[in-house]
């Protein structure tokens, strides 16, 4: 896939967008420019916990998460209800690999129904599709 291909997939889906390490980055760009990119930067570091294996880099990495993501007042703290917050907490003292999913799907909605179709509509979203849009037209795909 180029990335004529890719900038047009992020508009089709939020998944299309994370999947693409570079749809990652502009999209928290935007965020950032909105001061919102916790959100993100959340979903980020869950992908990563639930590749560890190790129990002992689960619970360092379940308790950075839990500081700097969850707990109240946390630098980044997440827009998450206190059931949630609380099952975290409670989580920590044996974190599992579902340890954050509920609050995981908790953000992404909110990223999917809020930040996205903002994303969608901004100005970086808008200008990578122009300047693509402009690439195919002076290099049009053979038939």
């Amino acid at each position: 896939r180029t990335l004529v291909d890719d900038v047009e997939a992020w508009g089709e889906s939020l998944d299309n967008l994370l999947e693409s390490k570079t749809g990652q980055l502009v999209f928290e760009d935007f965020l950032r420019s909105e001061y919102s990119e916790e959100n993100l930067l959340f979903w980020q570091a869950c992908e990563e916990y639930k590749k560890m294996t190790s129990e002992t880099e689960m619970a360092a990495a379940a308790k950075k998460i839990h500081m700097e993501f969850v707990q109240v007042d946390a630098p980044r703290q997440i827009n998450i209800d206190c059931v949630t917050r609380e099952e975290i907490s409670k989580n920590l003292s044996q974190p599992g690999p579902n340890c954050f999913d509920r609050a995981k799907r908790v953000i992404y909605r909110l990223m999917e129904n809020d930040c996205y179709p903002r994303f969608l509509k901004s100005e970086i979203y808008q200008v990578l599709l122009d300047e693509n849009s402009v690439k195919n037209k002076a290099h049009p795909a053979p038939l």
